[in-house]
């Protein structure tokens, strides 16, 4: 729990960091300019790190380890046949979590268009750290385990699960900054990549999830 509430305080810091406050409304003072925007900044720093301890409480109540049972840490694994896979920082699937970040922007955008972007950038926060939670639970890890080639699967460490949400972030932000239409074909180039690399996707887990074909699992097998 500590180590994680550092995570989230250095993640909060970059946060601050990257989107001040936005000042909105009739022209203020200095002083006066300067306390709203610092109120709104605290506002938001608290937003997301709650957020952020939430996810990792819920994903300590659902058993998931904070670092990999083998006793060591990597930053990246790229074996998505080794037992390592989702245990440590960050892997190839870690990819398709940017994607999410893709798809994020593209519900977030037309729809909460009136927001700022740090308040977006929260809510995209908030949709992958309850993907994050949702995707740890005993019925989605089954549904990897019986309807995907992830047979062995035992669910996401928590610093996977970081690793996970900050990928998600990032993809938000480059889809932000490329648009819907340039980032649509990025989507679909990543998700071309991914296939042939790790015959794996996005819209393949989303595929295999709601409908699973036999002839993609039997595929996908490691061999």
């Amino acid at each position: 729990m500590v180590c994680g509430m550092l995570i989230s305080f250095d993640v909060l810091f970059i946060l601050n960091r990257i989107f001040p406050a936005r000042r909105k409304g009739a022209k203020l003072r200095p002083s006066q300019m300067t306390t709203k925007t610092d109120r709104t900044r605290v506002l938001q720093i608290v937003a997301a790190g709650l957020v952020l301890l939430l996810m990792i409480v819920l994903l300590q109540a659902q058993g998931r380890m904070f670092l990999c049972a083998c006793g060591y840490f990597e930053i990246w694994t790229s074996d998505t046949c080794s037992s390592n896979n989702s245990q440590q920082l960050l892997d190839p699937y870690s990819i398709t979590h940017v994607l999410h970040g893709f798809m994020f922007f593209w519900l977030i955008a037309p729809l909460f268009n009136r927001l700022t972007p740090a308040w977006q950038f929260w809510l995209a926060l908030l949709l992958e750290g309850a993907w994050e939670v949702f995707e740890n639970t005993s019925f989605i890890i089954n549904k990897y385990r019986t309807e995907t080639a992830a047979l062995g699967y035992q669910g996401d460490t928590i610093v996977n699960s970081f690793g996970d949400l900050v990928c998600a972030l990032a993809g938000f932000l480059v889809a932000r900054q490329l648009g819907i239409r340039r980032s649509l074909i990025l989507f679909v180039l990543v998700e071309l990549f991914l296939i042939l690399w790790i015959h794996d996707s996005l819209l393949l887990q989303i595929l295999m999830l709601v409908r699973p074909v036999e002839a993609i699992k039997l595929w996908q097998m490691c061999v």
